[in-house]
């Protein structure tokens, strides 16, 4: 039976700690471990608990997640002697703003393309600060710690729904009968109704709409039988190159697999469509009908 091999992968610093007994190097042992201690009862005064042991392991493990995460982000793939040259002449405070940065930066990334005015209350802003940098940052000295690919993870998962929601602002701000300033936003709503919607032809763009004017879209298709590619040809043509990747790769899904779409040409119901529209639409969509 092969047995697998686990490779180890302790936080950086510890790493890059270890490699002082090679150096002799008493006095920067001392530097570092003071200013370690530093930043742990910073941590601990402003994310965990100053005045409990259970309280200062914690802001421990975060303090070593932390300068961890800034050492990997300013020396990448380097070796841990480079870490331990970075801490000696940068210091290791230095390292641990790099790496919480990278969670500030992180946190002010939208989670997911649901955005709703509660997001920017500051109240809510810092605990999901405190709850990114716990999750990501957490590092027990003695064990392996994955919090860089986590944070990779999530940055690539965050930036990509951040794009999705700068896209739907866009579609906003250019919605055929003036903007949409509505604080709470379904960005895939948003960019469903604008794809929808641009098979009429004609290039006008909708972000936002109501139960008559889908009536009348859908009487339009089935009587003037428009080409859907020419329609979603002359909305690309007015979206900024920065939002084309998005929006190019919802209309080749929703080419596909789009129900509304699918049945909008043939006999469906009024109700059964529209009702298929909300799974699309969310709160985006005026069900009200005046």
């Amino acid at each position: 039976m092969q047995i697998a091999v686990v490779e180890e992968k302790l936080p950086l610093v510890v790493r890059a700690i270890r490699c002082l007994s090679g150096r002799g190097g008493e006095d920067e042992a001392v530097m570092l471990a003071d200013e370690l201690a530093g930043i742990t009862a910073m941590v601990a005064e402003k994310f965990t608990n100053d005045r409990t042991a259970e309280g200062i392991q914690r802001a421990m493990f975060l303090t070593v997640g932390g300068v961890s995460l800034g050492l990997e982000e300013a020396l990448g793939h380097e070796d841990d002697e480079a870490a331990l040259e970075y801490l000696v002449e940068h210091g290791a405070e230095h390292a641990f703003q790099a790496g919480f940065r990278l969670i500030r930066d992180l946190a002010a990334l939208p989670e997911d393309s649901l955005v709703g005015e509660y997001d920017l209350d500051p109240v809510y802003v810092q605990r999901r600060l405190k709850d990114l940098f716990v999750d990501i940052c957490s590092a027990d000295p003695s064990q392996n710690w994955s919090g860089v690919e986590r944070y990779e993870l999530q940055f690539r998962q965050r930036k990509g729904v951040q794009a999705i929601v700068r896209a739907a602002g866009w579609l906003r701000r250019h919605h055929y009968a003036g903007p949409i300033n509505d604080p709470d936003l379904n960005a895939e709503g948003v960019i469903a109704l604008a794809i929808i919607f641009a098979i009429e032809g004609g290039g006008r763009i909708v972000a936002r709409t109501g139960q008559k004017d889908f009536e009348r879209l859908v009487g339009s298709v089935r009587k003037n039988k428009p080409d859907f590619e020419t329609g979603w040809a002359e909305l690309m043509a007015q979206v900024p190159a920065q939002h084309q990747a998005v929006m190019a790769e919802r209309i080749a899904s929703y080419r596909d697999h789009c129900t509304v779409i699918q049945k909008i040409r043939t006999r469906t119901a009024m109700k059964t469509l529209f009702a298929e529209l909300e799974n699309y639409a969310g709160s985006e969509l005026d069900a009200d009908y005046d």
